[in-house]
């Protein structure tokens, strides 16, 4: 076996390493005003995320497909005292947002807190080196920084995850870091004040509502942007594949665009079960348990450009999809079960240039 000193690829690298290189291109044309340690101006940060050619012909890919006017709230409120909430239905891309956000503003994206049910209080705070803390007691060697307190430290951007999945008392330590700027260390009686540059982005999933909704108190700390649903088919198709494309390269899948009539497709099944209706409006349907969300769609084209890929001839089918969608749109076998065999025979299975994709659907679903 021979020896290598290069390190092995990442699978899923962060926001700022997979596009350094368009960073450092708007870095170089940017002579717009920047926030102090900010890495880009605010343009040059709302050009990262919607895209763009740059003068000197570089290609700004974009990171979200969607109105330019949230964008550039999302941007001003991080140059403002007041933090920021991305607020949408799951698969609105609000954790994608969030991290290119952060890897333009300050180059890092990792200072994150992923919320669940579990996260305690010294997540969002600080917790001790227990090794430290018995054979010296309390020190500034055995405090353990948590992302938000480096990113106050640092004068940088702070991540956190599903916010309202974390504890109401867990999630209001949150109301003096955003309020006064400021971490009480009472253990040591101190106190560690955010630098010009820190604030913080949360998430939060509106089907979330009432888990451990936000109190007053919290929310007025936020300045809450909505991520909505891609407004038409094209646009969701687009964003799919643009998605996909690059996740597939990361995994040598095969190239989108021999697989876009199949997106289509699966957009189409998707955007109809989520409204309820046919895209022609002609015909009613029952919409499933589940969110059919953007990003499921994605997951499902890249299982099925995986499938075709190494069982396949590399060319994305109704085939390769069909198991995937089935496991998307059935989450409850004793409901979503009726409700997608109707949709696929009284939908599917009219409508024309579908057969191939029907007789997929009804294989799997058998």
């Amino acid at each position: 076996m021979t020896a290598t000193n290069s390190a092995p690829a990442a699978l899923r690298p962060h926001a700022e390493d997979a596009f350094a290189e368009e960073l450092e291109a708007l870095a170089a044309v940017d002579d717009r005003p920047r926030p102090e340690r900010w890495r880009l101006s605010p343009w040059a940060v709302a050009t990262y995320l919607l895209g763009g050619t740059l003068p000197d012909g570089t290609v700004i890919s974009p990171k979200y497909v969607g109105p330019r006017r949230i964008v550039e709230v999302a941007v001003t409120t991080l140059a403002t005292d007041r933090a920021l909430l991305l607020l949408g239905v799951p698969g609105t891309a609000k954790t994608w947002v969030s991290e290119h956000l952060a890897a333009a503003v300050s180059g890092d994206s990792t200072l994150l807190v992923q919320g669940t049910a579990g996260t305690p209080e010294e997540a969002i705070r600080y917790g001790w080196n227990y090794a430290q803390l018995l054979a010296h007691g309390p020190s500034r060697e055995a405090l353990v920084p948590s992302p938000v307190m480096r990113a106050m430290a640092d004068g940088m951007i702070a991540r956190v995850e599903e916010l309202t999945r974390i504890p109401a008392d867990v999630q209001d330590t949150l109301i003096t870091i955003l309020s006064e700027k400021t971490l009480p260390v009472p253990e040591l009686g101190e106190e560690v004040q955010a630098v010009r540059g820190f604030n913080l982005i949360a998430t939060a999933n509106d089907r979330d509502k009432g888990v451990n909704e936000l109190s007053s108190a919290l929310r007025r700390r936020f300045n809450t942007v909505v991520l909505p649903l891609p407004e038409t088919p094209e646009a969701e198709v687009d964003i799919v594949a643009r998605r996909v494309e690059q996740i597939g390269r990361s995994l040598d899948l095969p190239a989108v665009p021999d697989g876009i009539d199949e997106i289509r497709r699966v957009v189409t099944v998707f955007r109809e079960l989520r409204n309820g209706v046919t895209v022609d409006g002609r015909t009613k349907l029952k919409s499933p348990s589940g969110t059919l969300s953007t990003a499921e769609a994605i997951s499902v084209v890249t299982g099925g450009l995986a499938l075709a890929a190494h069982f396949g001839d590399g060319v994305l089918r109704a085939g390769d999809v069909a198991a995937g969608l089935l496991g998307a749109v059935v989450r409850d076998p004793a409901t979503d079960r009726v409700v997608w065999q109707e949709y696929l025979e009284a939908v599917v299975r009219e409508r024309e240039g579908w057969k191939d994709f029907y007789r997929a659907c009804r294989e799997v679903s058998a």
